[in-house]
């Protein structure tokens, strides 16, 4: 079976071995973040609707269980913001109901915090980690373009409510991006906003595959260890890269490598060392699907500081 809206396992570098599900149409989001590694937001949107049929999201869950080992977490994140979609808590639910081994987490931008419905959602999740990138208008107006019905204030608010709700750990993250949000000014008011929803754990993160604009680039280690020195806590932790010694290795028929390919990269840009360890292949079978598609112009390499990063010609905006 093919599936549409589930993918992986993949290797998470925060989660071990993770199944995702997507919930929304690709890029559809509440945000259009110039990091974003799957691509520029094609839907900006606020509005929550069953952007994918529950029944579907069923029907590939319960086959992937069938005929698969259970990962470790079932994880909602994807290609779009999770939370847009209103059936969230009835999924949450029913992995619980079939699954009750498997842990849950939310990948989400935080954006509908404020939403009691969204919050009541997210509390059934074993793990929610939101993002909150800037405090300013200013600097979340740069980074991650907004919905315009959007304000940070209201956002801030939201995540602190969901803060004192949940029984469950939150993981913030904080994307740091040189230029857009690492000036001292916009670092203490990161501050006093964390001190506020005091989260179990606050994860720096930068640029590591290609965001939406070509001309931006990644915090260094010195930087992130500066960030981490200002904002002063004790649970600050610079997300480390994946383990190249760990193998993900799930069933891919050769016949279907090229479709496996792009259906990985369509949803974030991979090096030749991720898409061996997501898809467990031979190198030279990769080589020889990864070499065929570059020269029929499906895909292309684009160098970063961890190596060429594979992404489909739509999504390269070339």
């Amino acid at each position: 079976m093919q599936y549409k809206y589930i993918f992986g396992p993949v290797l998470s570098r925060r989660l071990g071995i993770s199944l995702g599900v997507d919930l929304v149409a690709h890029k559809t989001c509440s945000l259009d973040c110039v990091y974003c590694e799957c691509g520029k937001t094609t839907n900006l949107t606020l509005e929550t609707k069953e952007y994918v049929r529950f029944s579907d999201i069923k029907k590939e869950l319960n086959h992937f269980w069938t005929h698969n080992d259970d990962p470790d977490y079932i994880t909602f994140s994807g290609a779009g913001e999770p939370t847009l979609n209103n059936r969230l808590g009835q999924i949450i639910e029913y992995i619980k109901d079939n699954k009750p081994h498997i842990k849950t987490a939310v990948l989400t931008n935080s954006t509908l915090f404020d939403d009691p419905a969204v919050r009541q959602a997210l509390l059934k999740a074993d793990l929610v980690i939101p993002s909150l990138d800037a405090v300013s208008k200013k600097a979340f107006i740069r980074i991650n373009r907004p919905d315009k019905g959007l304000n940070i204030t209201d956002i801030l608010k939201g995540i602190e409510l969901f803060a004192r709700e949940y029984k469950g750990e939150i993981w913030l993250e904080v994307f740091i991006l040189p230029g857009f949000n690492n000036s001292e000014s916009d670092l203490m008011l990161l501050k006093e906003a964390i001190k506020k929803i005091d989260p179990d754990l606050v994860q720096l993160n930068t640029l590591d595959r290609p965001g939406t604009m070509s001309d931006i680039a990644p915090a260094s280690k010195l930087e992130l260890e500066r960030v981490r020195e200002i904002l002063g806590f004790d649970n600050i932790a610079i997300i480390a890269k994946i383990d190249d010694n760990i193998k993900v290795a799930p069933k891919i028929d050769t016949k279907n490598i090229n479709a496996a390919i792009l259906k990985t990269i369509s949803r974030r840009p991979c090096t030749k060392q991720d898409l061996l360890q997501l898809l467990g292949v031979d190198t030279q079978i990769l080589e020889k699907h990864i070499t065929m598609l570059e020269q029929e112009k499906i895909i292309l390499g684009k160098l970063r500081e961890r190596g060429i990063f594979y992404q489909t010609i739509k999504d390269g905006n070339s």
